[in-house]
């Protein structure tokens, strides 16, 4: 017997009204907690502050950075830091081989791997987030597709795979940008498709099918606004990691070109200077360590905040 047929005389014809998404209230209460919970954190107060100096840099770094970092000057190449030369001009962390300016070259290269971890990040999330959503939803054959291709990338390391990649393609930040959006899509895929085969049956989904509602909207409506949670979790995670990732394919000579002022070009120009010029890879090591190890910890708290059921699976 199907439910119209309990319903009393004159309203059997009558449609249930779609349930709203669940806990709205419950929302409200936690986004009216996020200030107070995250000033209390000093730990995540710290790595804000880090990121917001690192932000800072990058935008305004044609201000911020003393010298052009592209200005060859051999004359006065490998200077250490604090170094002046005779038109007054300090070089807070000295020169590089060519005689650029190292504090301008760190600053422009926060700019790099920024546009890098963001843009790389916005890509992998739109891919894994509309596949995730696919899979979970209808599942059967697009399901099992969907796992195989999944489990094929996997079995190759990431970086592996984008160093391969950028081999045949060649360096370029829009190649690398591409590259890492590509290879990175499959941990959103996954996590999306978990949490949508956790809620796919509840009653307001149910309810919105019940009411004729179209298959997209109800994912895009419904659904969606609901599994948001570990997808910013895992954003923030691949941010950082696609920062490592830069860094390393630039320090291999596959990542952005040698002339475009990164931490990876960095590191890579100075490791044949190590032992009689240091200053050349170390700040740019304590760069990435700093923005990494910050953007960790502070998705660190931005899963504890969400829901601390996140730490099980992100």
């Amino acid at each position: 017997m199907t439910p119209l047929e309990h319903l009393p005389p004159g309203q059997a014809t009558a449609v249930p009204e779609t349930q709203a998404s669940p806990q709205p209230a419950a929302a409200r209460a936690q986004a009216s907690q996020f200030l107070p919970r995250l000033f209390r954190s000093k730990a995540a107060m710290l790595s804000l502050f880090v990121i917001f100096l690192v932000v800072v840099a990058a935008l305004a770094a044609p201000w911020v950075a003393p010298n052009d970092p592209s200005v060859i000057k051999l004359v006065q190449r490998l200077k250490p830091p604090l170094y002046t030369n005779r038109a007054g001009i300090t070089y807070l962390l000295g020169t590089d081989a060519l005689g650029r300016d190292v504090f301008s070259r760190l600053i422009y290269g926060a700019r790099v791997s920024l546009v890098v971890g963001l843009s790389a990040v916005l890509i992998s999330g739109a891919i894994g987030l509309l596949v995730g959503l696919v899979s979970g939803y209808f599942g059967g054959l697009v399901d099992e597709v969907f796992m195989r291709i999944c489990d094929i990338q996997l079995s190759f390391p990431t970086i592996l795979l984008a160093l391969t990649i950028m081999a045949v393609l060649g360096s370029g930040l829009d190649k690398l940008i591409l590259v890492l959006g590509l290879t990175g899509w499959v941990q959103y895929g996954r996590i999306v498709r978990s949490q949508v085969l956790s809620i796919k049956n509840d009653e307001f989904v149910l309810a919105a099918r019940a009411t004729g509602e179209r298959q997209w909207r109800i994912l895009f409506q419904h659904i969606l606004p609901n599994i948001w949670s570990p997808v910013i979790v895992i954003a923030s995670f691949t941010v950082a990691s696609n920062i490592v990732a830069e860094a390393s394919l630039s320090f291999l000579g596959v990542g952005v070109p040698p002339s475009v002022p990164s931490w990876g070009t960095i590191l890579s120009d100075g490791r044949q200077y190590i032992g009689v010029a240091d200053w050349l890879t170390i700040p740019a090591g304590i760069a990435i360590s700093l923005t990494v190890l910050s953007i960790n910890v502070l998705g660190d708290w931005l899963r504890d905040y969400l829901d601390p059921r996140l730490k099980n699976i992100v």
